[in-house]
């Protein structure tokens, strides 16, 4: 173990409260569908990346902010399990971020954010953090939390600090943000909206390369595409590689992106290259859609290496 860093990753996020309801179908405007029995479980997208790369082996830290709450204590009690250093969770300033998430019987989802005490992390925050923030080899972050607070991680981050960044829910992003990122990691979704492009683009096949030419053209250090059932694009200074997808039969895709991005980031800490790692994330990921909920379903390394050995 390297122990020149406390912290192979801290994570800056978010964490919500997943209120799941399983639908035949989701409903149109104006429209009513009955659903499942309500289900509640520990989610938001830093609190799930946390659990996904502890549970991966990281030594592994958040900083965020949860409501003195039920909810809140459902995040820090399933944080804790998976033993993850909640000493940087803030509490209090508003109720526990909440996520309205309805899933269909492919397993796709739809997700409506409630912020709370999310919204309260601020710059600030980020300051009181930083021993925290100095002490980690990676710093992974999303935009769950306002956009200047993950401005003050970057403008903190330590030299041998790697960052990296999920701009979802997307926004445009400042250029000192976008230069830090290493990688810079996004859906076809988030891609558009981070390049400002609103319209169909060229072919598919053509476009994920066009976007993360695109992306690079604006800063990062390397960039990630992933393209759900086509697998992921990787780009950096060297040129571009596909990663194939793991083929499963998935019932619930809830938080596997999150568990993609935790274990990219875990085996880029880890000293792989980012192909390798994508590969690695892929896998993860693949597991995680298999089970129900979002951070229930992130599996261990020996559950990666058994699921998908062969």
């Amino acid at each position: 173990m390297d122990d020149t860093y406390t912290y192979d990753l801290l994570v800056v996020g978010s964490a919500n409260a997943d209120l799941v309801i399983g639908v035949e179908r989701r409903p149109h405007a104006g429209e009513t569908v009955l659903g499942s029995d309500l289900a509640v479980h520990p989610g938001g997208k830093g609190a799930n990346q946390a659990v996904a790369a502890a549970r991966l082996g990281a030594r592994t830290a958040l900083l965020a902010r949860v409501g003195d709450d039920d909810h809140g204590r459902l995040l820090l009690d399933s944080l804790r399990t998976a033993d993850v250093d909640v000493s940087e969770v803030r509490t209090g300033g508003a109720p526990t971020g909440v996520a309205l998430i309805t899933v269909d019987p492919s397993g796709d989802n739809s997700i409506v954010v409630s912020p709370g005490a999310n919204a309260r992390l601020t710059p600030a925050d980020v300051r009181d953090a930083l021993p925290a923030l100095r002490s980690a080899r990676v710093v992974s972050a999303q935009l769950e939390i306002p956009l200047d607070t993950v401005g003050e991680v970057v403008r903190l981050l330590g030299p041998g600090t790697r960052f990296a960044l999920n701009p979802s829910p997307p926004a445009p992003l400042p250029p000192e943000v976008l230069a830090a990122c290493d990688p810079l990691i996004v859906n076809e979704h988030e891609a558009r909206v981070v390049l400002g492009d609103t319209g169909d683009g060229a072919a598919a096949g053509e476009r994920s390369e066009d976007w993360a030419r695109g992306l690079l053209a604006l800063g990062p250090r390397s960039v990630v595409i992933t393209l759900g059932a086509e697998g992921a694009l990787v780009a950096d200074a060297r040129g571009t590689a596909r990663v194939p997808a793991v083929p499963v039969s998935a019932v619930d895709t809830t938080g596997a992106g999150d568990a993609f991005t935790a274990a990219l980031v875990r085996r880029l800490g880890a000293g792989d290259d980012l192909p390798t790692a994508a590969a690695y994330g892929a896998r993860v990921g693949a597991v995680a859609v298999t089970r129900r909920g979002a951070q229930a379903s992130f599996p261990t390394a020996d559950e990666v290496a058994r699921a998908t050995a062969g």
